[in-house]
């Protein structure tokens, strides 16, 4: 598994240098993974209630991209999925503390609650006041063991307000309190679609199979509360928001939501959670006041996420919201209250298209629609070997809009380009759709008032949609593009074989047409950033061509 890594055994080591050498607002202890705030006062007396956090490293950002001022004080790190030793959590206590107290917000595992509780007891025979907020907010196993309920994401935003409420001027034992009361109102579950791969190991851990993804796995991929298919985003978040929901306290319908990825999962995809979650807390009559979308505690390159779900009154959300020097936390988190849809006034409205629909024109049009849907994983996987691999949706949306074209865009031929050519252009990102749309509306003047075109009206409104986009684009055959598709077809379509159709001939060149761009240096679009490796692939937008001209040959 590649990785940027030097030593597997100094990666946590060495990231902690990184942090610290990239933000002035930490340092780095020379003898321990602690990471601590670099405005500590030297002298004990001095300083003010430190909060502190850690675990395992692997879980980036946590816990030390929370050290600074308004969350954590410090950070003690342990090697990956590790819990750091007593003694590097009594050196992190000592470094940041004194006798206004350490408060040390912990995970609730075994390994941490042992380290960092006799670390605590060290400390307070030193004379300096601990206390252990434990953390146990994933809900997933609740049914079959209470007392074991796992410490995951929720656990930063109890790092938020613990040091929101120290900045405030809150007393030891109120910050202890606070902290404790929302560790115990937090609600957190997890879901992992994979497993993920230490520093230096060459595969993941463990392996979900193709299709299968657990529910409630945890942070290190301890096993979760179930194994299921693989379903769309919509139900999945409804599992994991449902589970979430049932643990709140009906008594406050106000709640913060969290809404985390696991180290894999990208910020696309998590915004795509973050609607249905809050589509969910909405429905079951809660408010989302609060809204935190990212990586706040990951598990490695891990794909997957997690909810919290957190109550919320007036004291705690302003602690939440209070200002925080940590550069990872997100400057807002307010959600809007109204609804997030408004009118676009700047829409077209739509075209009333009268005409009774022609059926061969609708045939036609249908069966390229039908060839193009069919084709998109190949279209996908051409246009990835050389471009950024959305050719092939942006196939399947334009198949989309044919078949959703009123009837009255199947009155006339001139009709029927226009009316397409207006479709693709509003429904294909990227350059294929402007291309699309220049070439149907070109091709569609060609044709004005010619009712039953013959082959030779055809291919001139070939040639004019292949002109409208040499026109808009610069391209020539040869350039490797569509334009080389639809210039062999055009070619061909003037010279059929004998026996052959001017359709099947012009479905003939596209194909000779496209294969060929195979072997062309690419001056346009992203294969021309490949060079020479683009040679041997075919262009996936010749290729697209050759599919639904085939279609309508047939």
């Amino acid at each position: 598994m590649k990785k940027f890594i030097n030593t597997p055994k100094l990666a946590v080591r060495e990231a902690l240098e990184g942090l610290a050498a990239s933000n002035d607002a930490v340092c780095l202890l020379a003898s321990t993974n602690v990471l601590l705030r670099s405005d500590i006062p030297s002298d004990p007396k001095d300083r003010p209630i430190a909060i502190l956090s850690g675990g395992g490293a692997g879980h980036e950002p946590a816990h030390a991209g929370y050290v600074g001022k308004g969350m954590l004080s410090a950070a003690v790190a342990g090697d990956v999925f590790t819990s750091p030793s007593v003694d590097a959590v009594l050196a992190g206590i000592r470094a940041c503390a004194g006798p206004a107290g350490a408060v040390l917000v912990v995970k609730n595992y075994t390994g941490d609650r042992l380290n960092f509780g006799l670390a605590a007891e060290l400390a307070r025979a030193e004379g300096i006041p601990t206390e252990v907020v434990l953390v146990a907010d994933d809900v997933a196993l609740l049914e079959m063991s209470k007392d074991n309920a796992r410490g995951i994401a929720g656990t930063v935003l109890v790092h938020k307000i613990a040091g929101a409420a120290v900045e405030e001027g809150m007393g030891f034992a109120d910050v202890v309190a606070t902290a404790r009361a929302a560790a115990a109102d937090l609600a957190s579950m997890g879901v992992a679609l994979d497993g993920c791969t230490l520093p230096g190991a060459e595969r993941s851990g463990f392996d979900l199979g193709e299709d299968e993804i657990e529910y409630g796995m945890g942070i290190h991929g301890e096993k979760g509360q179930r194994r299921a298919p693989m379903a769309e985003a919509d139900e999945i978040v409804d599992a994991v928001i449902g589970t979430v929901i049932a643990q709140l306290d009906a008594g406050s319908n106000r709640v913060g939501l969290l809404v985390n990825g696991l180290g894999s999962t990208t910020p696309l995809e998590l915004a795509i959670v973050a609607r249905r979650a809050v589509m969910g807390l909405k429905a079951a009559g809660f408010v989302p006041e609060l809204v935190w979308t990212g990586n706040f505690m990951t598990a490695l390159d891990m794909p997957g996420m997690s909810l919290t779900a957190l109550p919320l009154d007036d004291r705690r959300a302003a602690l939440l919201g209070a200002p925080t020097s940590v550069r990872v936390w997100p400057v807002e988190a307010s959600a809007p209250k109204e609804p997030i849809i408004v009118e676009d006034g700047g829409a077209e409205a739509a075209e009333v298209l009268g005409g009774t629909a022609r059926p061969e024109l609708k045939r036609a049009a249908l069966a390229a629609a039908t060839a193009l849907r069919q084709a998109e994983p190949d279209l996908t996987r051409l246009d990835a070997e050389t471009g950024d691999g959305d050719l092939g949706q942006s196939m399947l949306r334009a198949a989309e809009a044919l078949e959703a074209l009123p009837d009255g865009a199947f009155a006339d031929p001139a009709t029927l380009l226009a009316q397409a050519g207006m479709a693709l252009r509003r429904v294909i990102g990227g350059s294929s759709g402007p291309f699309y749309a220049a070439a149907l509306l070109r091709a569609s003047q060609k044709l004005q008032g010619v009712s039953s075109p013959g082959p030779a009206d055809w291919l001139g409104a070939l040639k004019a949609g292949c002109e409208a986009i040499s026109d808009m684009g610069g391209a020539a055959p040869g350039d490797r593009t569509m334009l080389d598709a639809l210039a062999a077809a055009h070619e061909a379509g003037n010279a059929p074989a004998a026996g052959e159709t001017v359709a099947a001939a012009a479905a003939r060149g596209a194909r000779e047409g496209a294969a060929r761009t195979a072997e062309m240096q690419a001056k346009f679009g992203r294969a021309s950033y490949l060079g020479a490796r683009a040679m041997g692939h075919q262009d996936a937008g010749a290729a697209a061509v050759a599919v639904w001209m085939q279609a309508l040959a047939s």
